[in-house]
């Protein structure tokens, strides 16, 4: 026997299917992929960056981005400041949703790349006096993030050397002259020195295979001490850099925490690793539509 369908019963039949392959067409369309760039001031073979990027990629998570089901991150490397400024075109020439940039020297290269792809920023010091937001309770431009505090706090290692060994009367800074971030450190520490009864005197950081030479050359003298700034160049060194001062008895301050757990005497500074943690609450709420320009830049307190 052969079924017959009238015309109004087959329209009614085609709509419905019409609909339900609709649905099914629409729940096996894939979310959509967000774009994050990262310009970071670390080599990709760092530790360090493993730790930090670990942070932030889990605070992503617990937001709902994952990379491959909804976001894709890419990744420029640059420990060399005077390459950052490449890289920073080459990720906005990618025009990523939203940049994540590490440290002064990573915001001052994007901002002149891009005066719209919003930035968020991590481990920046003093972003007001970089002009790099117009204020800390309101950014007013492309910008926000998670700032280290002024650059003044610089001076408490001074102090601490001095705390550590009282009969310190010359002290190593290793900085970078060419470093935007390196100079008001070197600054802060200067206008101290003279009421401590120290005389700085710079180390560079420019040529890492001159770093042996320059930290032997200088622990030739008497009642002697050693700082190392937070710059990229010295963390990028920091094994060296803390074997040096042990060979040469040198009593050591450092920026970070990391050089400490890597054998180095005291630090004082931020703890990065929770900033990149923190950074993903403002990326994410960059990704849903919010403004860099209404996220109040904040800043987390120094630890020894």
């Amino acid at each position: 026997m052969t079924a017959f369908i009238g015309r109004r019963e087959f329209i009614t039949l085609l709509g419905g299917a019409a609909a339900t392959w609709s649905m099914a067409a629409h729940a096996q369309q894939p979310e959509r992929v967000r774009r994050i760039g990262v310009l970071m001031t670390l080599a990709a073979d760092d530790p360090e960056a493993s730790t930090r990027i670990g942070a932030f990629l889990q605070g992503m998570q617990e937001f709902g981005w994952t990379i491959g089901r909804n976001v894709r991150i890419d990744y420029r490397w640059s420990p060399d400041v005077n390459s950052i400024s490449r890289y920073a075109a080459e990720l906005v020439a990618l025009a990523p949703d939203v940049i994540l940039a590490n440290a002064n020297p990573s915001v001052l290269a994007l901002q002149r790349a891009t005066p719209s792809i919003p930035i968020v920023f991590v481990a920046v010091t003093d972003p007001v006096a970089a002009m790099f937001v117009e204020s800390l309770k309101r950014p007013g431009s492309n910008t926000t993030g998670f700032s280290t505090g002024e650059y003044g706090t610089s001076a408490k290692w001074l102090e601490l050397l001095k705390e550590i060994s009282p009969s310190i009367t010359q002290v190593g800074i290793l900085h970078d002259a060419q470093n935007p971030s390196s100079i008001p450190q070197f600054a802060a520490m200067q206008s101290l020195a003279p009421s401590l009864g120290v005389e700085l005197k710079s180390l560079p950081l420019r040529d890492v295979g001159e770093i042996e030479r320059i930290v032997a050359a200088f622990a030739r003298g008497p009642n002697l001490g050693l700082i190392t700034t937070r710059i990229g160049a010295a963390i990028g060194q920091r094994d060296l850099i803390i074997a040096l001062a042990a060979r040469h008895r040198l009593p050591a301050v450092y920026p970070l925490r990391f050089f400490v757990t890597g054998g180095g005497l005291v630090s004082y500074g931020p703890d990065i690793v929770d900033q990149y943690r923190r950074a993903a609450v403002y990326v994410a709420r960059v990704l849903n539509g919010e403004s860099p320009a209404i996220l109040p830049v904040l800043q987390r307190s120094m630890k020894q």
